[in-house]
């Protein structure tokens, strides 16, 4: 990306953020379900669930922190489709700046709502009991998997933003998202799982990127799921961000 597009896209970052500042009730409730949800499997249905030693908000949290995200993306999707519908697009396309801009300025303002979202969850979980032995090397490990899984949905969320007819298709793509967690080791061990659903659960993105985070929390070594997980994420990110560019290109010719 040139300077330019670098200033264009800091310019039109600025304008984003101006909207969600203005409306932060977004953020509030992208937090809101998956700490619902947090709230409901530890009070209600965590005691029923085996999972060794570790205390059941210790096993939760990595799930429930791609709910957040999933979650979040939905926004951008909607945000997107809004500008397209009034009409910003074809504006912007009068201006000289720089085109990808618009698309840069969309996915940063999702990286920042929702890392925001992510600290919120994360010190709702601390309050209900969550601890870690992780150090900083760890702590890092883990903000990079959730900067690059964001990174990933945001992505993928611009292609509904982009083609979606109307504001609540632009949004529904991220159900299949949220529940995805609910067929993987985010709730419960994938060894209780019926034949099937195990097999499903344990080669889907979620299971390797949730095992990943647990493990650098809980110190311990994170071996192949990691690179599984990087695997995953990296092949949803160039698919996704390829698809969105080529969409971009084609809806503004």
């Amino acid at each position: 990306m040139s300077t330019l597009a670098l200033a264009d896209t800091g310019v039109l970052l600025g304008r984003s953020l101006k909207h969600v500042t203005r409306s932060l009730d977004t953020i509030i409730t992208t937090a809101v379900t998956p700490i619902a949800l947090m709230l409901l499997f530890v009070f209600v249905l965590g005691g029923a669930i085996d999972t060794g030693t570790a205390s059941y908000i210790d096993y939760l949290l990595p799930g429930i922190l791609l709910i957040t995200i999933a979650s979040g993306v939905a926004y951008t999707a909607y945000r997107l489709f809004m500008d397209l519908k009034s009409g910003v697009f074809e504006r912007f396309q009068s201006l000289p700046i720089a085109r990808s801009g618009v698309l840069w300025a969309h996915v940063l303002t999702s990286m920042l709502a929702n890392l925001v979202s992510v600290v919120i969850v994360v010190a709702v979980a601390f309050l209900l009991g969550f601890r870690t032995g992780a150090g900083v090397g760890a702590w890092l490990g883990v903000l990079g998997m959730i900067v690059l899984f964001t990174f990933a949905l945001t992505w993928l969320a611009v292609i509904p933003g982009l083609t979606a007819k109307t504001v609540d298709g632009a949004s529904a793509f991220s159900y299949p998202l949220i529940f995805l967690p609910f067929i993987s080791s985010a709730f419960v061990p994938t060894a209780t799982m019926p034949g099937p659903v195990r097999w499903f659960a344990e080669n889907q993105p979620v299971t390797s990127i949730v095992n990943s985070i647990r493990a650098l929390f809980a110190g311990q070594p994170v071996g192949a799921d990691l690179w599984v997980a990087l695997a995953w994420i990296c092949g949803i990110l160039v698919v996704a961000y390829l698809a969105s560019m080529l969409i971009y290109r084609r809806k503004i010719s």
